[in-house]
């Protein structure tokens, strides 16, 4: 009688721990001999893993292994690209169960394929070309025991990704720690706003930094800034005080983006005319020293300094009174201290330094008639007139200075000035001259044809004006007493 086979006993094998290596393993073996498939392509005479013997996966036992290694893998990942790109990566089932979803549901006794030996211990994925070496590190990073922070911000987000797809949620948080905590480049910014809002809401904490903040705040940075932009500081942090200027004019320019802030704020009103009024204050107490003092007082360099800083600060108020409809607050403290102002800017020297002050005199009253011209600014008859007696001769003294050589400059000093303000402010002074009654308009033009500086402004313009409107004025005004006369019989 034939004694039935005795059953073979199935040997538990033991996992013998390699020595402690870096927490995300060895090198990983990109080629495994020769094998042409996976799940159905690997049959029993197929090269596997040696801890491959069990007809169901169990996790490893708990010691310390290596990704790749190969002695003690059961479990290998063939990565595939849609361009032929083909890479098997030895692994462990107990690390892939226990840290990714997607592993888990691959490996276990519910998933279809699982019943079939061979697809048990072979978990195909696919993947783009360019995601390749992501999923490699994610694999290889299921194995560390503390986060990776080495990869830089790209490849923590192609990373995380991978991580999200897979399932691997420890993973995907150190992910986001590190995304959050580092500081980003303005092409990592795009990347992150293109990527992370498709993940899932919750990812978007790693947004935080790049969300919309709310007015209140808007306004606090924006009061904080422009006192900072309009205070006197040290020249030491001259820098510093230009890039909030440029910061603050940057909150208020409309671009491809709306405006920061709003002109119809009437909290942020006051504050810029409290600022204003502040700046325009230490000015004048700084112009009334200079102009009781001597001239070789008036020519030390700490005076000259103080009266250019104030000079460069008002200038650039100018833009921000411009935004916000309120040149007005500083346009009629400039009209009505034009005489204070000419005299002391008259007193400097010409040298090349002080010439810088003079311009910046000059760039400021441009933009102030600027704001006369155009109606933003509405003053008086007798502040135009003003305007026209006290800053025409002081142009016309002033245009010689910049056009003549100096030391610093072979060709001359107009390199480094706005040949555009010339011309405006030639059109301003042709504007704010024919506003003026035709008597006021013929002594200005008489003196302007005595002087020896004719040639700038050019009033050519104004001058026409007054001769056509001069010469037809009694038959226009007759013709309106007639019409008024008709009207009156009439009635």
């Amino acid at each position: 009688m034939r004694l039935p086979r005795r059953r073979r006993r199935r040997r538990r094998l033991e996992v013998v721990s390699p020595p402690p290596d870096s927490a995300a393993g060895e090198a990983v073996s990109t080629s495994l001999g020769s094998p042409k498939g996976c799940a159905s392509s690997i049959g029993p005479s197929s090269s596997l893993p040696p801890l491959i013997q069990s007809s169901k996966i169990k996790p490893p036992l708990k010691t310390l292994i290596r990704f790749g290694d190969r002695a003690t893998s059961d479990v290998v990942v063939r990565i595939r690209t849609h361009e032929g790109r083909d890479n098997w990566l030895y692994c462990h089932s107990g690390i892939l169960i226990d840290k990714s979803k997607y592993f888990a549901e691959r490996l276990s006794d519910d998933w279809p394929t699982c019943q079939i030996l061979d697809s048990r211990y072979c978990v195909e994925v696919q993947c783009e070309e360019f995601e390749f070496n992501s999923y490699v590190v994610a694999l290889r990073l299921l194995y560390a025991k503390e986060p990776q922070t080495r990869y830089g911000v790209r490849n923590t987000i192609d990373i995380l990704q991978v991580a999200v797809r897979l399932g691997c949620h420890q993973l995907s948080r150190y992910c986001i720690d590190y995304l959050e905590s580092v500081p980003w480049e303005e092409a990592d910014e795009e990347q992150i706003l293109k990527i992370i809002p498709h993940l899932g809401s919750q990812y978007e904490e790693i947004l935080a930094r790049l969300q919309p903040v709310d007015p209140i705040s808007v306004i606090g940075i924006f009061m904080s800034t422009l006192r900072f932009a309009t205070s006197s500081l040290p020249q030491s942090v001259r820098d510093m005080k230009s890039s909030a200027q440029d910061q603050l004019e940057y909150m208020l320019t409309e671009d491809d983006d709306a405006p920061m802030l709003t002109s119809d704020n009437q909290d942020i009103k006051l504050a810029v005319k409290n600022c204003v009024n502040d700046l325009l204050s230490r000015f004048s107490c700084h112009l009334e020293s200079l102009l009781y003092a001597s001239q070789e007082a008036v020519s030390k360099i700490n005076m000259e300094n103080r009266l250019q800083s104030f000079l460069t600060d008002i200038s650039w108020i100018c833009q921000i009174l411009n935004k916000m409809e309120m040149m007005k607050h500083l346009a009629h403290y400039w009209l009505e201290a034009s005489s204070n102002i000419v005299e002391v800017t008259e007193k400097m020297d010409a040298e090349a330094d002080l010439l810088e002050i003079k311009w910046k005199v000059i760039e400021v009253t441009s933009k102030v008639l600027d704001s006369v011209v155009f109606g933003h600014v509405i003053v008086p008859t007798a502040t135009r007139l003003l305007v026209v007696n006290v800053w025409l001769p002081f142009m016309q003294r002033a245009r010689p200075s910049f056009e003549q050589p100096n030391s610093d400059h072979e060709e001359g000093s107009t390199l480094k000035i706005d040949c555009e303000i010339w011309l405006g402010l030639e059109s301003a002074f042709v504007s704010i001259i024919l506003t003026l009654p035709s008597n006021n308009q013929a002594a200005i033009l008489a003196e302007w044809l005595k002087s020896e500086h004719v040639r700038y402004p050019d009033l050519t313009e104004a001058l026409e004006t007054w001769c056509y409107r001069s010469k037809v004025a009694k038959r226009r005004l007759s013709l309106f007493d007639a019409i008024g006369n008709r009207k009156s019989s009439g009635f």
